[in-house]
C-alpha cells in the first residue's frame, strides 16, 4: 500500500497542476509534428512498438476508449459525491462520458466513411492494378485486394482526446481530501494510480504513432480532431450552465476561464 501512496503522490502531483493542462494540448500537437517530420526525413528502424501486434497496441491502444471509460467512471462518481454529496450533480457530471462517447463514435464514423469514400482497391500495396468491381474495403480484403483512401488516423484522435480528458477530471483531486484509513482513500489512491498510468501510455503511443504510422496529414486531422473535442467540450460547452459542467473545486469555474484566457 505504501508503494501504491508513493505512486499516487508522484501522479497527482505531476497530472493534476494547472500547468499540465494548459501545455499538454500543445506539447501533444508538437510532437505529432516532430514525429511526422522524423518518419519522413530520417525514418527510425523497424523495432516491437512499430508492429501493430505489440501487446500495447492490441490490448490498450484499440481499446482506449473502454479503458478510459471503464476508470473515470468509477473515479467521477466517488470524487464528484466525496466533494458534493449531491447524487444530481453526479448524474450530470458523469454524462461527460456519454458525451465523450458520442465524440467517439462520430468520429470514428466519419473517418470510416471519408477512408471508403476516398479510397480504391488494388492488387498489391504498391497500389498496382485497380480491381473496380470491390467497392468497399471489407470487400476488398476479403478479396485479397488492398485498400487505399485517406486514411485519418484514429489513434492520433482517441489517444489525444483520452489524455486530455483524464487530465481534465484529474483537477478534482485539488479538493479531494479523504482519512487515509478509510476505504475511500484506498479506492481513490487506486483509482489516480491506474489513470495515471493509463495517461502515460496514451501519450507514449501516441508519441509510436507519430514515428512510425501514418501520412503526416492523416496525423494531423487526427491529433486535430481530438483537440477539438476536448476544447470543444472542455473549454467551451462545460463553462455553460446547461451542460455536464466542470469537475467540482474551490472556485473551479473562474479558474478555469482564467487558465483558457491566457
Amino acid at each position: 500500500m505504501e508503494h501504491l501512496e508513493c505512486c499516487a503522490r508522484f501522479l497527482r502531483g505531476t497530472l493534476v497542476r494547472a500547468a499540465v493542462r494548459r501545455y499538454l494540448p500543445w506539447a501533444l500537437a508538437a510532437s505529432m509534428l516532430a514525429g511526422s517530420l522524423l518518419k519522413e526525413l530520417s525514418p527510425l528502424p523497424e523495432s516491437y512498438l512499430s508492429n501493430k501486434r505489440n501487446v500495447l497496441n492490441v490490448y490498450f491502444v484499440k481499446l482506449a476508449w473502454a479503458w478510459t471509460f471503464c476508470l473515470l467512471l468509477p473515479f467521477i462518481a466517488l470524487t464528484n459525491y466525496h466533494l458534493t454529496g449531491k447524487a444530481g450533480l453526479v448524474l450530470r457530471r458523469l454524462s461527460t462520458l456519454l458525451v465523450g462517447t458520442a465524440i467517439w463514435y462520430v468520429c470514428t464514423a466519419l473517418f470510416s466513411n471519408i477512408e471508403h469514400y476516398t479510397g480504391s482497391c488494388y492488387q498489391s500495396p504498391a497500389l498496382e492494378g485497380v480491381r473496380k468491381e470491390h467497392q468497399s474495403k471489407k470487400q476488398c480484403h476479403g478479396e485479397g485486394g488492398f485498400w487505399h483512401g485517406f486514411d485519418i488516423s484514429g489513434h492520433s484522435f482517441l489517444l489525444t482526446f483520452c489524455a486530455l480528458m483524464i487530465v481534465e477530471e484529474m483537477a478534482v483531486l485539488h479538493g479531494v481530501k479523504t482519512d487515509r484509513s478509510h476505504c475511500l482513500h484506498t479506492a481513490i489512491t487506486t483509482l489516480v494510480v491506474a489513470l495515471g498510468f493509463l495517461t502515460f501510455i496514451w501519450v507514449w503511443m501516441f508519441l509510436c504513432t507519430a514515428v512510425y504510422f501514418h501520412d503526416l496529414s492523416q496525423k494531423l486531422f487526427g491529433t486535430l480532431f481530438g483537440l477539438l473535442g476536448w476544447y470543444g467540450t472542455y473549454g467551451f460547452w462545460y463553462l455553460k450552465p446547461f451542460s455536464p459542467g466542470l469537475p467540482p473545486q474551490s472556485s473551479s469555474l473562474n479558474l478555469k476561464q482564467d487558465s483558457y484566457k491566457e
